[in-house]
């Protein structure tokens, strides 16, 4: 249990780390972000509330349909999450040189990869995950459909062109959408899924296994 908690805790932390180089990035957010930054751009509430809004229906379908994925790790996204991500943002800001284009692209490629890792952590510790992760694992694991990398791939795909439609319902400039959608929006949303299952299959499942033999 211990094992399972450093995890779990420290997975959702480094989950806000790369949500943090992400934004430094500025190549796009994740696609999770881009269906809210839509949303936000249709309902006149503060963003805030409205991330609330959101997760509390998602956090609902997911004690319906698999109250397991519900627990630890779900209460640190919730309220932990934002902080980590603005202490990440405020560390990049400080540096003594500005990030150009390599540079950010070193970045993002940290950020995808250090995203994937700290969900698989949290996911392989099994003591709760964020609402919106546990819509492709209840898919994948309690209705029995499909692979996890592909219903991660359709669930992030799905939120990103959410996201873009609602973005362009609510009159966003062209010149604006970039900062919701990128390259980075792209990649994570294609190799999010497969990053996962593999860190799952050869790190996070072996760092248990090691710990309970």
């Amino acid at each position: 249990m211990k094992k399972r908690v450093f995890m779990c805790v420290s997975g959702v932390l480094l989950c806000g780390v790369s949500v943090g180089l992400f934004k430094t990035a500025a190549f796009g957010v994740d696609p999770f972000q881009t269906f809210m930054s839509g949303t936000a751009a249709i309902v006149p509430i503060p963003f805030g509330v409205l991330y609330m809004i959101v997760n509390a229906c998602l956090l609902l379908f997911a004690l319906r349909a698999g109250r397991s994925y519900i627990g630890l790790g779900t209460v640190i996204n919730l309220f932990l999450l934002g902080y980590v991500v603005e202490f990440t943002q405020y560390l990049m800001g400080i540096l003594p040189f500005p990030l150009m284009v390599p540079g950010r692209l070193v970045v993002l490629a940290g950020a995808i990869v250090l995203n994937s890792l700290a969900a698989a952590m949290y996911f392989t510790a099994n003591l709760g995950v964020s609402p919106y992760d546990a819509i492709s694992l209840i898919v994948t694991e309690v209705w029995k459909k499909g692979v996890f990398k592909y219903n991660r791939i359709i669930s992030d795909g799905v939120s990103v062109m959410i996201g873009l439609v609602l973005c362009i319902l609510a009159g966003m400039k062209a010149e604006e959408l970039p900062g919701v959608i990128g390259m980075g929006t792209i990649i994570t949303m294609f190799f999010m899924g497969p990053l996962v299952q593999w860190f799952r299959l050869h790190v996070t499942d072996k760092m248990l296994q090691i710990k309970e033999k």
